[in-house]
This record gives C-alpha cells, structure tokens and sequence, in this order.
C-alpha cells in the first residue's frame, strides 16, 4: 500500500522535470513516486531505528526475527510501547538487535510512556520542530528523524544526505566519479526544492536499494 500524498504529485513533477533533467529523466523511468503508507507513527519510528547503518536485506532479516519473537507474523504490526519496555536483554539479543539499538527503543517507548513525546502532535509541527523533538531521544539522530519526516508524516521537502542509498543513486544517476559527501549531496539536492524528499526517492530508486519505510 503507498502513501496518500499531502501535497501535489503532478506539481512536483513538473518542478523537478524542470530544475533538474536527471531527475526527469528517472521519473520517467521508475513512473509515479511511490512512498510506501504508514499507518501507526510510532512504527515508522521503531523501524528507522532497526534500519540504521544496515543494507535493506540485513535490516529486514532482524526486523522479521524480532517481530516473531513477540509471536507477531508477517510485518502485521509492531510491538506496543510496554511490550518493548518488558522485553529481556535476551530477546533482542536472540532477534539480532544490537544492544545498542535495544536501548533506543527502550528509550523511543519510554518517551511516549511519559508523554515527552507526542505522536498524535508532532505532525502539527514544522520540519525544523519535529527534527528537535525527535533527536532529543537517545539514539534518534538526523536520519531516523528524517525518515520520520519523509515516510510517517509526508513532508515533501526532506533530503536525507545521511543515507548512503540517496548518496550511491545521486553518483549513479549523475555518474559521479565517487559517492558524494554529505555536503555535495546537499548542493545536488538543492535545486529540487520544495520537493527534495521526493528527488531523494528517485536516487533510491537508482540504485534499487529499497527505501527504509
């Protein structure tokens, strides 16, 4: 199921067609943008931390272990907030979850267990306010943020040069000569405002990594 756009498709079409032929050129290869539809937040939030710093077969391979661990199949929902609070060390541990990422999601529930964080309001914030409220979790940096932005609330203007997927799409589709820094990747970017996160779906697309949501 894909996401219900919040801002208009055609239009960005039009900009990005306009502002950057590479880009055109890749929606017309790869057709319509797609964003795969987030029904539960707090998912999309959990799921971004399973996925960091790991390839999309990698990721998906845990995220499956650890969904059955707590006897859920097929991806139909993801753990309540007290369900992962009561979770032993063992049980990440036996799923693949690096202690690391065990404790951010420890701490991703125990933010919204005592009300810091906010789900049902954060989409009524601006990018820049989410982003604050969101990396103030221990272990929610810019690009879980930005994932959150991109994929659970739909903001159209999001370019998440953390994610080596839109780097590694950015030098195939613009046959660069290596993968492009952070900084580089922001000044290819630019032009496709005010609808980066879209453009930065095409470099996934590029290169077929699969987006993280």
């Amino acid at each position: 199921m894909t996401q219900r756009l919040k801002f208009s498709a055609a239009a960005a079409y039009r900009h990005l067609r306009a502002a950057d032929s590479v880009v055109g050129e890749l929606i017309e290869e790869f057709g319509p943008y797609q964003p795969r539809a987030v029904d539960d937040p707090l998912r999309q939030l959990l799921r971004s931390i399973l996925y960091q710093q790991l390839a999309g077969a990698a990721a998906r391979a845990i995220e499956r272990r650890w969904l059955a661990s707590y006897g859920i199949e097929h991806d139909e929902r993801y753990p309540t907030t007290m369900e992962i609070l009561e979770s032993p060390d063992a049980q990440f541990r036996d799923s693949g979850v690096s202690r690391q990422k065990a404790s951010y999601l420890r701490s991703i529930a125990e933010h919204v267990v005592e009300g810091r964080l906010d789900l049902a309001g954060v989409g009524d914030l601006d990018d820049a306010t989410v982003e604050q409220q969101l990396t103030a979790i221990h272990g929610v940096g810019e690009w879980t943020a930005h994932m959150y932005l991109m994929f659970a609330l739909g903001r159209p203007d999001v370019l998440p040069v953390g994610d080596l997927g839109v780097r590694k799409g950015m030098e195939s589709a613009y046959r660069l000569p290596s993968t492009p820094t952070p900084s580089e990747a922001r000044a290819i970017g630019e032009a496709w405002s005010p609808y980066r996160s879209v453009g930065s779906w095409y470099m996934w697309r590029a290169v077929e990594t699969g987006t993280p949501a």
